[in-house]
């Protein structure tokens, strides 16, 4: 696979991801000190929306996985769901003239709305890649260049979102025209991605539901990595959601959330490049594992930090972040792998199926960390916009360090019992070419 195709691939999720960190980032603090709901409704949104977000990610992969058409399987949702997309987004992050409960229900429909469209968009982008090759260090390749590209999309977010809607009368206006904006940008990189990619690995013609099933449930190694991906995806949902409230309230500083954003992800895009190294020297499952100690003692020095240090929140920072880089890499690049694995083992090639169901547990946690921060700041007393009490801001701190902690903890455990590494897969993709024809073992069949 050449470099412009693998870029034209990646592109897509620095699209994905002025969505996903918009989102993930801000929404909490969009629907509690500039929508105005508590944060205990705001905890009931996210709780509701998001469960039906992840539910729907099998369906949508069985749906793709069977998708036979002259654009191919994957690449026609990435097509005609990237306006959709982008229009429920603008929604999501408007404020309607309703009372209360008007505008609780206007949350509830648009992140519900949301979350479907995104997974309309977000599972066949994602199983795209292991359409794109079979080879397991060409796919940490394209996966470095596209979480380069995702971190690239996290960082605008993060860094622009504030300088922006300030230049605004209201945050009302400024959130508003922040995703009109985001929504162009995304639409036009999802639109490369589909004109850039071919699904070049052969499928068969029919896959029936018990095939998808038996390639899930009977499909060891799948399981370690969701749990590896959850823990990933829970640590990093919680620290970025409760950020804005560590600098507003805690430090009491909001000034500071762009620049920490700014150099913490800043520093992921620096590393990024460094995670095939040293994937190749400890493998996937050993990088992450090394990556998860570095964060956990980072957590243990931002914990001690006092508020007014900025250098020392800022140096643990950008370190929990650089641990924090080869999960977000090397989880997709080893997805593909167990796609293989379920072949080998059961005789048919589901990765709807499978990126669908990895999916669906990511979201999970998730809908877990985002419902969580929210749940835990309301049970400490968290009122928007005034003077937090002890508690909360206690509450706070314990979300961003100690709790990621703990879950990193599981995390490493869990990659201790990953064992389908590079040699394990090369023996497998060996045994599948065996017994398939040499062009179609070689990966020349195109599928347009």
């Amino acid at each position: 696979m050449n470099l412009k195709s693998m870029m034209g691939y990646a592109v897509g999720d620095f699209g994905i991801n002025l969505y996903f960190i918009s989102v993930l980032t801000y929404l909490l603090y969009f629907y509690t000190d500039v929508f105005g709901i508590s944060a205990l409704s705001a905890a009931g949104v996210f709780a509701v929306a998001r469960f039906i977000d992840a539910v729907t990610d099998p369906i949508m992969g069985a749906i793709a996985e069977r998708t036979r058409s002259r654009w191919g399987r994957m690449r026609p949702y990435i097509m005609f769901g990237a306006l959709p997309l982008g229009l429920i987004s603008i929604l999501t992050f408007t404020v309607p003239d309703l009372g209360p409960s008007g505008k609780l229900v206007w949350a509830y429909t648009t992140y519900i709305l949301f979350g479907l469209t995104y997974t309309l968009v977000t599972i066949p982008y994602a199983t795209l890649t292991a359409s794109l090759t079979t080879d397991y260090e060409e796919r940490t390749r394209i996966s470095t260049y596209r979480i380069g590209c995702a971190f690239a999309g996290g960082m605008l977010v993060s860094v622009g979102t504030f300088p922006f809607v300030s230049m605004f009368e209201s945050e009302t206006d400024g959130f508003f025209y922040l995703m009109v904006m985001f929504s162009v940008i995304a639409s036009g990189l999802l639109f490369i991605t589909y004109k850039s990619t071919a699904e070049v690995v052969s499928v068969p013609d029919e896959l029936p539901l018990s095939a998808s099933l038996k390639a899930v449930l009977r499909n060891p190694p799948l399981y370690i990595v969701i749990g590896i991906f959850c823990c990933g995806m829970l640590s990093f949902t919680v620290r970025q959601t409760v950020t804005p409230f560590y600098f507003i309230y805690n430090v009491g500083d909001p000034t500071l959330i762009p620049w920490f954003f700014g150099l913490t992800l800043g520093c992921m895009l620096l590393t990024i490049w460094l995670v095939p190294i040293l994937s190749e020297r400890l493998g996937k499952e050993g990088a992450i594992g090394a990556g998860a100690v570095v964060a956990m003692v980072s957590c243990i020095g931002f914990y001690f930090t006092p508020y007014d240090a900025t250098y020392g929140i800022f140096f643990w920072g950008c370190l929990v972040a650089i641990g924090s880089t080869p999960v977000a890499v090397l989880g997709w690049a080893m997805i593909p792998d167990t796609v293989e694995y379920a072949q080998w083992k059961h005789g048919m090639r589901a990765d709807g199926a499978i990126f669908s169901t990895a999916s669906f547990f990511q979201k999970l946690a998730k809908t877990i960390g985002g419902a969580g921060v929210a749940l835990a700041l309301a049970m400490a007393g968290y009122i928007a916009n005034q003077e937090q009490t002890p508690e909360a801001k206690i509450a706070i701190l314990d979300l961003l360090t100690l709790v990621p902690i703990g879950i990193l903890t599981v995390l490493i455990v869990l990659t201790r019992f990953y064992k389908l590494d590079g040699p394990a897969h090369e023996k497998i993709v060996r045994e599948l070419a065996a017994r398939s024809r040499p062009e179609m073992a070689a990966g020349e069949a195109v599928v347009k």
